[in-house]
């Protein structure tokens, strides 16, 4: 029986929350579930990108941390506070990801400067997450999708900015994207159970 495909035929735009604003994790889960890829066996891998010597840019192992203190069981990760993934070893952590991972469905996970106004929201988008281009270091693309958050402003001395963002800030963004993914995982495994079920006893029903 061929495959049917839930939530993500059809892929929906971007959705951006305030991390502060009313159920903003429920809407990040949501719109993380609108891209997965259902049906197609491809093992789910979050790369959570940064570094903790700098505040701004801690975002990404933040949350890989508070991840892994969670435990997810069907999504796998990349990057924490132990284990950080960042500029040095982006490219020999990717390659170890495909390589040891068969086709995988990788979400980019990374801090970014913004706009005043849009500091504090987090983002869930198609394609791929850019790292560094906040600070004008060339690194690969990472991602099938993104979830980013804007820690701070852009457009001037964007090194020293991020160096001197509220820790305060990034954390409880950080808590906000895990607590998403953490939901996102649960939904995920939940469906893929079902519709394994359901294949299974299609493959086991007789021919008419």
């Amino acid at each position: 029986m061929k495959p049917r495909l839930l939530f993500n035929v059809q892929k929906q735009n971007e959705i951006r929350v305030k991390y502060d604003e009313e159920a903003s994790s429920e809407k990040l889960s949501k719109a993380i579930i609108e891209y997965l890829p259902f049906g197609h066996h491809r093992p789910i891998v979050i790369v959570c990108i940064g570094t903790d010597r700098s505040t701004g840019d801690s975002l990404g192992p933040l949350t890989g941390t508070f991840l892994e203190e969670a435990g997810l069981r069907r999504f796998h990760l990349y990057g924490t506070l132990d284990d950080p993934v960042h500029a040095v070893n982006l490219q020999e952590k990717l390659s170890y990801i495909q390589k040891h991972h068969f086709r995988p469905f990788i979400i980019g996970i990374d801090a970014c400067l913004g706009k005043v106004n849009n500091i504090g929201s987090l983002k869930v988008g198609d394609g791929p997450v850019k790292p560094g281009a906040g600070v004008n270091k060339d690194l690969p693309f990472v991602g099938n999708i993104h979830i980013t958050g804007v820690v701070n402003v852009s457009g001037y001395m964007e090194f020293f900015v991020l160096q001197n963002t509220r820790l305060n800030l990034v954390m409880k963004m950080a808590k906000q994207m895990a607590s998403a993914i953490i939901d996102a995982e649960r939904t995920y495994s939940m469906i893929s159970s079902s519709l394994q079920l359901e294949w299974d006893m299609n493959d086991e029903a007789p021919a008419k």
